[in-house]
This record gives C-alpha cells, structure tokens and sequence, in this order.
C-alpha cells in the first residue's frame, strides 16, 4: 500500500470513528485486498476442506464492523489488528458450531513454535483460542500481541506501530506469552 493509500485509510477511519458511515464504505475498496490476506493467513492455518473462504471471512467481518459502533482506530495497520481479531471470532464462532455438531473432544495442541503451527481442526483451534481468551485474562498486552502476530500475521515491527511498545518487548512478550500459552494448554490437554 502507497503512503498516500495508507493516509487516506487514516483518513476514512478517524471519519468513520466521528459518525460519518459512508466512510467504511469508501474505505473497503482501499482494504480489500489487505484484508482477504489476513483471511487467507487465517484459512491456511485451519484444517483441509474449511468451509469457509477468504472472501466470505473479509464479508463477515466488514458486516460486523458496520453492525458495531466504530472502534477507535489509529491508523492501517491498527484497523487490520482489529479485524483480524474479528476473523480469528468468525473461525472460532465457526469452530465451535463445527464441533457441536460432532460432538468430540480430544484437545491438543503444541505451542512450542505457535508461529509455524498449522491449526489442523476445530479442536486445536478452540483450544488456542481459549488459551488466548485466558491470557487476555492474565496479561491483555500478551495476548494481543498473540493475536496480532499469530492470528494476524503481522510482524513484530508493525505490532510495535499499533501497541506503541519497543520491538524489544513485543519479541520479549511474544516469546513469554508463548511459553504461557504451551503451560496452559498443556494442564488441559492432561485434565
């Protein structure tokens, strides 16, 4: 994305922020394609077959955002952290519709090199998600750094950009919050 693209994200997103609703939708265009990589980052970690697509995960979470007051929004690459949360929502709300209609359990998931893990199924996937659910519980700032790179697929420099923190300590937190993660996933897999 130009830097005059990235200004007029900017733009649009402190328009929407201030009321103004047809901003999202001159912003969209600008984003698209931004945001179907998120979501095909997203799919590739899910298992073979995934019903879902990159193009219905980027509609699902425009229509979220549009049925939702405007968060407060700093920039692109803040406004792509938090969508791609909202697509991490959709794959685990997805998820857990899968699952209750198999109905089975076996919850395991290795966390040891979390950035390289292929999310193989609804249960991996729900697993990981309660772990960071509970991480936002322990320690916010972790957690979505957890989010941002792992779910995201930003680096850590852009982490850095939209949580305000050094690279330092997103590699430091990053690194933490993995280790936090492998411990508690870990005590589940063995109750």
């Amino acid at each position: 994305m130009t830097e005059d693209q990235s200004g007029s994200v900017t733009r649009l997103l402190h328009h929407w922020a201030g009321g103004d609703e047809k901003a999202l939708g001159q912003l969209l265009p600008l984003v698209y394609n931004e945001l179907r990589r998120v979501a095909h980052y997203h799919l590739q970690r899910e298992r073979p077959g995934h019903s879902l697509q990159s193009t219905a995960l980027v509609h699902e979470a425009y229509l979220r955002l549009l049925s939702n007051q405007p968060p407060e929004l700093r920039n692109r690459v803040h406004f792509v952290a938090i969508a791609s949360r909202l697509i991490r929502q959709i794959l685990v709300d997805h998820a857990r519709e899968h699952r209750a209609a198999k109905r089975d359990g076996g919850m395991r998931i290795s966390v040891e090199h979390l950035e390289a893990i292929p999310i193989v199924g609804d249960d991996e996937l729900l697993a990981l998600s309660d772990a960071l659910d509970d991480l936002y519980k322990t320690d916010e700032r972790q957690a979505k750094i957890v989010d941002m790179k792992f779910f995201g697929g930003l680096s850590s420099p852009e982490v850095s950009e939209v949580l305000g923190l050094s690279r330092a300590t997103v590699d430091r937190d990053w690194a933490t919050a993995r280790a936090w993660l492998h411990r508690h996933i870990s005590r589940t897999d063995s109750s």
